[in-house]
């Protein structure tokens, strides 16, 4: 498209030059600009330069973010306030280089059509444009003068009306010359527009520009400009500085572990945004040699255009003028690009000592959390290590005074229930954030697990229950409801019996039983135990005495029978006494013999003896008495026969 537009265009042109020639109005070769400017309008950068510059520097923009979202601190707040103005001003300086470099794209992109055909370029097209404004201005003016003549004669009359159709005839040719010359300029502009990358260039920056609030120099607020995807409110901050001031006076080991982990990664974010920045500013300083040495070039070619032309008159004279002002509008381009470079190189420094004042600042309160974090670690582990020291200490003492099994297993219990409650009480208590919590926790976790567990924690409730003073131990010989037997294992949560037959002798059957230790909660349940030490019981016996026998006198002979077979465990059965005696309250007598009780009724007479009996021998005594009161019982009825 664009060769035909040349070819085109450059017929018109050819066409515009010979009318002119014939209407004797052709623009001097002197008007036209120098075409050696085409070659000192040259660009610092490149499109695809600039486009880099943008994209770079709006991605180190948008590191705002992440610093927003680190920044908790009320100290952390003014560091990225100060950044933030810092940023701006920053991503302002870089869309005016890219704007003043586009304006440099711009003049090379309009200078080397001119160069390739100057009858065609729309500067030629907008100064014949110009000379046909004048040229119509001036019919126009003399056409209103003559219509304001007054003729003296007729022949003066038809003279001013015929200069007038002559003068009217010329300003439609000039006005049909200069339609022309308006449609050859705007399909000039347009082709321009949709081919030229300079064009492009600046609708690049200007929609880059849109995105971005600071570029066009709006004033951010004390909250901050919202950054792109990280939206930032007052509460939100206000409610960050509440929590990292409420997480400061916390102690618990979490917490401190948490701002530690925190502290490392704004250092990390610090670290690298510290990077970003040093990767522009390096970008900036490699950017800024170019225009700082082609205002060297400008400097040297003006001073040196200056001594040319000290002693130039005419044609040199006007032709050194418009080199002149061509240096003149490239060192103000160029200025445009330097200055904000400088500028961008200072505020980018300062960028980087806020940067290294945050970076030092989090290093100090990351280091104080570390000793912080230390101590209490160090402190968990001496209260654990005195703790254990002095369950350690405990079990020493248990196995050096406690000789008897069942007190040595109830203290080695208490001291493993002991330590590892304080155990827990300490691990919580540490790693706790607050008091308040953890005791809310604990209550909650509490109930739950006694309505969960509530047959277990009764067991073990009655656990403490059964090894209490009066309590059961392994050996000890037992009856719960109708089931006696052996203890033969006694846990936290139930007991097991080996179970003995309820005859006489008694002897193992070969079954364990199991009961839940919540027995002794169970007005049913009936638990019986000897006193420790002791092995004394009582038995009865019911005999029916001979109708018509003297019951008072048969009384008698089964008492005595009864204690002859007493009397030789005497002994034994005295030292059981005193035992009982020893526990219990109650005062017994010292001799313990067997009672005779007499149950009257209307058709007989029953004698219920009750005597003693020691246990290891307990079969042998219920034997022999059984048989001597039976032989009481029938030699009264053999006398009562006779």
């Amino acid at each position: 498209m664009v060769p035909r537009f040349r070819q085109v265009s450059g017929l018109l042109c050819v066409l515009l030059l010979a009318a002119r020639a014939w209407a004797g109005d052709a623009p001097a070769p002197d008007s036209q600009p120098p075409t050696r400017a085409a070659g000192n309008a040259r660009a610092v950068m490149t499109r695809e330069q600039v486009v880099q510059i943008l994209d770079e520097t709006v991605d180190w923009y948008r590191t705002l973010g992440a610093q927003q979202q680190a920044a908790t601190q009320p100290s952390d707040l003014l560091i990225l306030y100060g950044n933030r103005q810092t940023a701006d001003k920053v991503v302002r300086l870089a869309f005016d280089i890219a704007r003043a470099n586009a304006e440099l794209l711009s003049s090379e992109a309009e200078l080397v059509p001119r160069t390739a055909d100057a009858g065609a370029s729309p500067q030629t097209l907008a100064q014949m444009q110009r000379q046909m404004d004048q040229r119509r201005q001036a019919i126009q003016t003399e056409m209103t003068n003559l219509k304001r003549t007054r003729p003296a004669n007729a022949r003066q009359r038809q003279d001013v009306e015929s200069r007038l159709d002559e003068l009217q005839s010329e300003l439609d040719l000039v006005n049909a010359r200069r339609n022309l010359l308006l449609t050859m300029t705007q399909f000039v502009h347009q082709s321009d527009t949709n081919n030229s990358s300079a064009n492009a260039l600046k609708e690049h920056i200007d929609a880059v520009a849109a995105s971005i609030p600071a570029s066009s120099g709006a004033p951010a607020s004390a909250a901050g400009t919202p950054i792109a995807g990280v939206p930032a409110t007052t509460a939100q901050t206000a409610a960050a500085q509440k929590a990292s001031e409420a997480g400061s006076t916390r102690l618990g080991i979490w917490d401190l572990a948490g701002n530690v982990l925190k502290l490392s990664d704004k250092l990390r974010t610090i670290r690298a945004v510290d990077e970003r920045t040093t990767a522009l500013q390096d970008t900036f300083d490699e950017i800024r040699t170019v225009p700082l040495e082609r205002i060297r070039e400008l400097s040297a070619r003006g001073d040196a255009l200056a001594a040319r032309t000290e002693h130039a008159t005419g044609a040199a004279l006007r032709s050194a003028r418009d080199e002149f002002d061509t240096l003149a509008w490239l060192f103000q381009q160029t200025s445009a690009i330097l200055v904000p470079l400088s500028q961008q190189g200072v505020l980018l420094e300062q960028y980087r000592h806020n940067l290294r004042s945050w970076r030092e600042m989090t290093e100090n309160q990351l280091r104080n959390a570390l000793e912080l974090l230390a101590i209490r670690v160090v402190l968990l582990l001496v209260l654990l290590a005195l703790v254990f020291a002095g369950a350690e200490v405990w079990r020493r003492a248990v196995f050096r005074y406690a000789q008897e099994p069942r007190r040595r297993y109830q203290l080695l219990l208490v001291r493993k229930i002991v330590l590892w409650s304080l155990v827990v009480a300490i691990i919580g208590f540490t790693f706790a954030t607050e008091l308040s919590s953890i005791l809310t926790f604990a209550g909650l976790l509490t109930a739950g697990l006694a309505v969960a567990m509530q047959s277990v924690l009764v067991s073990i409730v009655g656990y403490f229950f059964l090894i209490g003073k009066y309590g059961i131990r392994v050996g000890d010989r037992i009856q719960i409801g109708t089931v006696t037997g052996e203890v033969i294992d006694l846990g936290l949560v139930r007991l097991h019996l080996m179970e003995l037959s309820g005859q006489t002798p008694q002897a193992p059957t070969g079954r364990v039983v199991a009961f839940a230790n919540s027995i002794v909660f169970q007005a049913s349940g009936g638990l019986f135990k000897q006193i420790p030490g002791v092995q004394l019981a009582w038995r009865e016996i019911t005999l029916t005495l001979p109708p018509g026998s003297d019951s008072t006198a048969l009384k008698e002979r089964l008492l005595a029978a009864a204690n002859s077979v007493v009397a030789d465990y005497r002994d034994d059965i005295l030292r059981q006494t005193q035992e009982i005696q020893r526990t219990a309250t109650t005062p017994i007598r010292g001799d313990v013999q067997a009672h005779v009780q007499l149950r009257f009724s209307a058709d007989q007479v029953e004698a219920l003896v009750r005597y003693p009996v020691h246990l290891p021998h307990a079969a042998e005594i219920d034997e022999r008495i059984s048989r001597e009161l039976t032989k009481v019982v029938r030699e009264a009825a053999a006398a009562r026969a006779n």
